[in-house]
């Protein structure tokens, strides 16, 4: 039988929707809220409805013009590694809702973004991963030993992971893989004494790349907001990850012959004046921009909440505590990301939402916490764990809270 019009016109909706649900599930970052709303935006921008149930990795996808329906499923693997194509994508589909090209034509500008060249070259991406760890050391502990050290680390952990880049498979354990390198140079070759400070807190700004403290945070948000399914997976590929780095400072350990108790994870004294502390965090986001593939264009907005979040966390702190000041940071931030984000031509919430989000991120705490417990420092852990779940928590609800206060998109992305 031959299709008629309307059947035909929605085939090709059908296929061109399933493709942007799968690349926004892969590279927008934008959860299931996100991407559920844009393609419902672009579905009727088409005079059709859609309807999407996400999971982190995954949609089922419904697509109706007039009394026809069509459904399918879509796949992907979640990535924020190429913000750029984050940006093209919020600008794509601002443009399709506006001016609705041919359905081939709007086909053909999705095929364009997912094939766009990376922004930076692949050295300048371990450029930005140095940056990155370097401009969060001080944060971890104010020193120079601290800065000078992460700066060694760091620039293996970025040889790693841009050698890495193209061999998907050794991407998955490379987490685990630059726990254990940074480990092993860290107690075997650095060997770093009583006055500067645990191990651990040597090795973690350099491990900063990929401890899924925004992971944690996004899931404990979903759970709260009511995406159960979405928020339970992220939080297990969150701890999945956790562990990965958990396991390799321990295979460290066991290589170097280093005691555990080794792990516990004592402070030097600060020796950086107030004002490096304050430039260590713009350092840390040019290495995100660069890390991240974030367009040039939008790094002074992504700068400006970094600096949001920080002032009033510290304010908060000062004021109210750690855990408030951490949640009404949480709540500045979510409350500007959206805003912002939200004008034609600007960068996507993701996009700016993520360098702030950082400066608020609490996986740190879930690995000293796991080192301490394996060095017998039982105490001490469990107190690590219980701020781990409490700034968690705090930072979900100050994002849920930041989200209510704005008015709704609507059908905006």
């Amino acid at each position: 039988m031959r299709r008629g019009p309307h059947e035909s016109e929605l085939d090709a909706l059908h296929d061109f929707l399933r493709e942007l649900a799968r690349f926004m599930l892969s590279f927008s970052g934008e959860g299931a809220e996100g991407v559920a709303r844009g393609v419902r935006s672009v579905a009727g921008a088409y005079g059709a409805r859609a309807e999407t149930v996400l999971v982190a990795d995954g949609a089922v996808l419904s697509v109706t013009v007039g009394d026809r329906t069509l459904t399918s499923t879509v796949t992907a693997f979640p990535d924020v590694a190429r913000l750029d194509r984050a940006v093209a994508l919020k600008e794509f589909v601002e443009r399709v809702r506006d001016t609705r090209p041919a359905l081939p034509e709007a086909a053909a500008g999705l095929r364009r973004i997912e094939t766009l060249p990376a922004t930076v070259p692949r050295w300048a991406r371990g450029a930005g991963i140095v940056l990155f760890s370097v401009g969060f050391a001080p944060a971890v502990q104010p020193t120079w030993y601290e800065i000078g050290t992460t700066a060694l680390l760091a620039a293996l952990v970025a040889t790693l992971t841009v050698l890495s880049d193209r061999r998907p498979r050794l991407a998955r354990v490379l987490p685990l893989l630059a726990a254990v390198l940074v480990s092993l140079v860290t107690l075997g070759l650095l060997r770093p004494g009583h006055d500067h400070g645990g191990p651990v807190l040597i090795m973690l700004p350099a491990l900063f790349f990929f401890v899924p403290g925004d992971l944690l945070s996004a899931a404990a948000a979903e759970l709260v907001g009511g995406f159960l399914t979405t928020g339970a997976v992220r939080l297990v590929y969150a701890l999945v990850l956790l562990l990965q780095l958990y396991v390799g400072v321990l295979l460290g350990v066991a290589v170097t012959g280093t005691p555990t108790g080794a792990l516990f994870d004592t402070a030097q004294d600060a020796d950086l004046s107030r004002w490096v502390l304050v430039a260590s965090w713009a350092v840390f986001t040019v290495g995100l921009v660069l890390a991240f593939g974030v367009p040039w264009r939008a790094a002074g907005w992504v700068t400006a909440l970094v600096y949001l979040s920080l002032g009033v966390q510290a304010a908060g702190t000062a004021l109210v505590g750690e855990v408030a000041g951490t949640f009404v940071a949480a709540t500045a931030l979510a409350v500007a990301a959206d805003l912002l984000s939200r004008p034609a031509g600007r960068p996507p919430r993701l996009v700016l939402f993520l360098g702030g989000f950082f400066t608020l991120t609490v996986g740190s705490l879930g690995l000293r916490a796991l080192t301490s417990l394996a060095g017998g420092h039982v105490l001490h852990g469990f107190h690590d764990l219980m701020d781990l779940v409490t700034i968690v928590t705090a930072i979900a609800v100050g994002l849920l809270a930041g989200a209510a206060l704005v008015p709704a998109r609507g059908d905006q992305t």
